[in-house]
């Protein structure tokens, strides 16, 4: 694997569409290669409400893979046309312009597409990283201070990027006291395993594979560790939804549809992930211990209750002012509409 080398796993690509590192972003930046559906055509189809959704692959999304190949979504009244993009520049573009009514994407790229106008509503979360996302260095390196002016292989304004500024600023360090070099995560982890940086950020599969064939090193932090760092979460345009709104409800009926298919039909449901993430069902099912899938009561409590610990609003606007603090985007955008709960409420009732 080169370094200049693509990657469907290319997951959630920018954080910003503002800085100047939107010049570099589209030196890395694939163009959009939307997969062949894997959904159902059912005879509910012609009935249902059309709508295109899309994303970069990701392992918390297993859900809505399983859910377009059931055919869960048209049961539910929606004829979900759903995108693989190898680029989330690309499918944020495309969601901006009004080319997607719905997208799956983290909490960062949701603050960044809010600072920049785009009217959208949160409608579930997806997932939390519980692993699935770290930082490899060699033995010599013990502590993330010892990272000071080291040479750190990362997609620069990427989810990576946004998780090893993080993890700096707890060890009392900045994004300036590192040397980036700006390659994807999937380039970053070949990089790492072929000794050609001493420190890549990376995420699953490549942070397992990269860590295992690499003996001198390992992974000195991940997502286990600061598990609020990188939420995934479902989000509609406020115009689909006030059009079509109980396709909204068909939709989150769906992925907790598939929720329950993963419970009760295990093998069939990791064959149904695996071939959309090009893994085998045994790498699926080890994947998914890097991630937390989002239940409904955690989802209600994240959407609808302000005075929780985890209630998402206040996740985004601590995100938010730390992404205008790494001159991520230029100004703290008003997040006050973005969470719609009401369509979790009409599930659980």
């Amino acid at each position: 694997m080169s370094m200049s080398s693509n990657s469907y796993w290319t997951r959630r690509q920018a954080l910003s569409l503002f800085t100047g590192f939107a010049g570099s972003l589209a030196l890395h930046a694939c163009t959009q290669q939307p997969s062949g559906s894997l959904s159902n055509t059912s005879s509910t189809a012609t009935e249902a409400v059309p709508a295109t959704s899309g994303s970069t692959l990701w392992i918390g999304y297993t859900p809505l893979y399983i859910a377009l190949e059931k055919g869960f979504f048209q049961a539910g009244g929606l004829n979900l046309d759903f995108r693989d993009f190898s680029s989330a520049t690309d499918a944020m573009a495309a969601f901006g312009a009004g080319r997607l009514d719905s997208q799956a994407l983290v909490t960062s790229e949701a603050v960044s597409l809010s600072a920049k106008g785009v009217d959208y509503r949160i409608i579930m979360a997806a997932d939390n990283s519980l692993g699935g996302d770290g930082i490899l260095a060699r033995n010599s390196i013990t502590t993330i201070a010892d990272f000071r002016g080291k040479e750190v292989a990362v997609e620069v304004g990427g989810v990576s990027h946004f998780f090893l500024l993080q993890v700096l600023k707890e060890a009392g360090l900045s994004g300036d006291d590192v040397r980036l070099t700006n390659v994807t995560p999937d380039a970053a982890a070949a990089a790492y395993q072929a000794g050609r940086t001493e420190i890549a950020v990376t995420y699953s599969p490549f942070l397992q594979k990269a860590d295992q064939a690499q003996q001198d090193g390992r992974i000195i932090y991940d997502t286990s560790k600061m598990p609020t760092a990188i939420v995934d979460v479902y989000l509609f345009s406020n115009q689909f939804i006030e059009a079509n709104p109980n396709t909204v409800t068909g939709f989150i009926q769906g992925i907790l549809q598939a929720r329950e298919f993963m419970e009760t039909d295990r093998d069939e449901a990791l064959a149904i992930a695996g071939k959309r993430l090009q893994l085998t069902p045994q790498e699926v099912e080890e994947q998914l211990k890097g991630v937390r899938l989002i239940d409904l009561p955690t989802n209600l409590e994240m959407l609808g209750n302000p005075q929780s610990d985890i209630y998402l609003l206040t996740h985004m606007n601590d995100l938010s002012q730390f992404l205008v603090s790494q001159k991520q985007i230029p100004q703290a955008p008003d997040l006050t509409n973005t969470l719609e709960p009401r369509f979790l409420k009409e599930v659980q009732t």
